[in-house]
């Protein structure tokens, strides 16, 4: 047997995909301390933090509307299974974590899905979960958004509209209905 036959078989590693967007990201940098566009290994046994405080988070936001430490994650393997996943958990008394359309109050905490938006204050992260075998250790690899990740549109409520194609809450028949571009702010 040759040494390619013989070698260890490569474990594939689970990645944490992160893109992080705030309106000021520009202005303030509160993203200045994250490592964009590089991969770091992360030990399983470890929490991966989120937060203000640099001496207990791996992941520092510069902004002192955040919290100390405001959510952390936690790499797990299910019971009975060989899935690994991340569990999300609220650290912040303050502020509210939305994780899609789930509200996570101070200590709520919640299965992250492999794909979701993480929302707190004006941050909104985009987190994808690349899976992986290694139990030993997980990755991050974070990005920044250059527009927002979420993003907030009015839309018109729909009347109905009568055969004639002009809507009863028009006034007047000579008024043509406006067109509104679903991108323009209410």
């Amino acid at each position: 047997m040759s040494s390619f036959e013989e070698a260890e078989t490569e474990e594939t590693v689970t990645c944490l995909h992160m893109t992080f967007y705030h309106p000021c990201q520009d202005n303030k940098m509160m993203f200045r301390c994250l490592n964009f566009r590089k991969r770091e290994q992360v030990r399983a046994d470890e929490m991966a933090k989120f937060g203000r405080d640099s001496s207990i988070c791996h992941y520092n936001l510069i902004d002192t509307r955040v919290s100390r430490i405001q959510f952390s994650l936690q790499f797990y393997r299910k019971l009975n299974s060989s899935e690994l996943c991340f569990e999300i958990k609220n650290m912040s008394k303050k502020t509210k974590l939305i994780v899609d359309q789930t509200e996570l109050g101070y200590l709520n905490k919640l299965d992250l899905p492999c794909k979701c938006i993480i929302c707190f204050g004006d941050y909104q992260i985009l987190a994808e979960i690349q899976e992986g075998e290694s139990v030993d250790y997980f990755e991050t690899h974070l990005h920044m958004a250059e527009v927002p990740i979420l993003q907030d549109r009015c839309v018109p409520s729909l009347q109905p509209v009568q055969e004639n194609g002009i809507s009863s809450s028009f006034p007047s028949q000579d008024k043509s209905p406006i067109e509104i571009d679903e991108n323009e702010s209410c």
